[in-house]
């Protein structure tokens, strides 16, 4: 009877298995369509930057030829040489990297220090001004456009970069909002033993909160670099100098009534987002862990 008993499990093993198969085998199947579709999706966003290059080291008789012709035919490689030489190209390369990378240094200081006393300490008043803070993201730049450039001009930096750089000291709301999400994960215990070692807040912001943190500092780091290099309205209004043009501002130099050299823009407009591309290639892990890990809490 025991033999018995055990038998009528037996049957029921087969179906269990078949389902566990077609169970995975319908997981598989929606894996490679969504990679399908995610690739499918990436080579339409890049069909933009193709063509970019493709214009690049096109002859000028074959830029608006149509049909439209995606392999230049020759390639024109000396358009590169030609576009750093036809304006002051790494003069206006070296005004946009101080730029960038001063406002980088400024926010990462500014920013990490007031999302910590947001984070961290507690305070009278704390709660409501962040709301406060949050509530200038609803404030469109236009509005503040005129008023900054008379703060600046009374101040005498009209024609010169410090509009441009000095004002990332005083933070930005939405880097701070970052931040502060972040800082909000890193366990309240280990702020605690340090406390209790003798350290100050200072200490612990810099020697355990910062280094847990290099996620979204690097992905601020990568908003920030991004915002700055590819900044076209600030230096127009800012500067008149043109040895202190950036590059956005300097790509204006081939265009003219008489004739534009497209081609040339184009090759210099491939050198000129090439330092973003590449920074994202090797900071898209650390930026993706930022931006994911920022909403945990």
């Amino acid at each position: 009877m025991a033999n018995e008993s055990l038998h009528p499990a037996l049957p029921t093993a087969a179906p269990a298995a078949t389902y566990t198969r077609r169970r995975h085998g319908h997981s598989w199947q929606r894996r490679i369509l969504g990679h399908l579709v995610l690739a499918s999706l990436g080579f339409i966003f890049t069909i933009p930057f193709l063509w970019l290059i493709s214009t690049s080291l096109k002859p000028p008789e074959q830029l608006f030829r149509i049909p439209l012709e995606w392999i230049p035919n020759p390639f024109m490689w000396e358009n590169y040489v030609k576009a750093t030489t036809f304006i002051p190209f790494f003069r206006y390369f070296g005004n946009t990297l101080y730029i960038t990378i001063f406002n980088v240094v400024a926010i990462l200081i500014s920013c990490s220090l007031v999302a910590y006393g947001f984070a961290r300490i507690n305070w009278p008043g704390r709660d409501a001004l962040f709301m406060v803070l949050i509530s200038t993201l609803m404030i469109p730049s236009a509005v503040t456009l005129i008023p900054t450039f008379i703060i600046f001009r009374n101040l005498g930096w009209i024609g010169t970069a410090n509009p441009l750089t000095w004002p990332a000291f005083a933070g930005n709301a939405f880097y701070i909002f970052l931040l502060r999400q972040f800082f909000l994960t890193i366990p309240r215990e280990l702020s605690a033993a340090a406390q209790m070692d003798g350290a100050s807040e200072f200490q612990i912001y810099w020697r355990i909160v910062l280094p847990l943190s290099r996620a979204a500092l690097a992905a601020v780091a990568l908003f920030t670099f991004m915002a700055n290099w590819n900044d076209f309205l600030g230096p127009l209004i800012y500067l008149s100098d043109k040895d202190q043009f950036t590059l956005a501002i300097g790509l204006y130099g081939f265009l003219s009534r008489v004739r534009t050299e497209w081609g040339l823009l184009m090759a210099a407009s491939t050198i000129m987002i090439s330092p973003v591309i590449v920074l994202f290639f090797f900071t898209q892990r650390t930026f993706i862990e930022g931006i994911t890990m920022t909403g945990i809490k």
